[in-house]
């Protein structure tokens, strides 16, 4: 096996800290102490601590992005208006794919995508680009059709909502494994939240 290299090193380092202990909270020396690098690395190979953690997030994001953006191309190479239920699917399941229960490296990445939800500072955030931006319009444009009743907000609150589900729902499948002789499998645990998140989409308005 050949030996991972100083970059990739930094980034196995980085997304663990970050997921761990959010931007602010992470050092540059922790991370190259972790990675088994020297201080100056960082710097080298990525410019700063937040380009590192823009390097760490697109590692991570821009395999999801893409999956749910064929997925959404497939749902409409078959019809103008996908059902709520294909539509949670193609969104949700590139979560799953890519953060399977007992996979460390899905663990990290789950745990990443819930360190951004929660983390205060800017620097998680700042990250996204067209990419990001075109998939979740695209999706958000499919949804109103399907759920022509829900306001922009709410639909948007939605939508982040199965983003949150899926992830903490992969981080707690890692940290708290299920009793000795029921497991349940990937593909059950991915069913099971495309099910219960298309009846949460599907659900009336709320009202004041």
């Amino acid at each position: 096996m050949a030996p991972i290299d100083t970059r990739t090193q930094i980034l196995d380092a980085a997304e663990h800290l970050f997921a761990e202990r959010g931007f602010r909270g992470t050092s540059v020396r922790a991370i190259t102490d972790r990675a088994g690098a020297n201080l100056a690395a960082v710097g080298y190979h990525f410019g700063s601590k937040a380009e590192l953690l823009t390097a760490v997030i697109r590692r991570v994001v821009d395999p999801i992005t893409a999956a749910q953006g064929a997925g959404l191309d497939r749902l409409l190479a078959e019809t103008a208006d996908p059902p709520v239920a294909g539509l949670v699917e193609a969104f949700t399941g590139p979560l799953f794919d890519d953060a399977r229960a007992g996979d460390e490296s899905g663990a990290r990445t789950s745990r990443l995508i819930v360190a951004i939800f929660g983390d205060p500072a800017e620097e998680m955030r700042s990250w996204t680009g067209p990419a990001e931006e075109a998939v979740r319009d695209r999706y958000q444009a499919a949804f109103q059709r399907a759920l022509p009743g829900l306001s922009p907000d709410e639909l948007w609150f939605r939508i982040r909502g199965i983003l949150a589900v899926a992830a903490v729902d992969r981080v707690e499948a890692h940290n708290q494994p299920p009793p000795a002789g029921c497991p349940p499998t990937a593909s059950a645990a991915r069913h099971w939240a495309i099910t219960f998140l298309a009846a949460a989409m599907s659900a009336p308005p709320t009202t004041a």
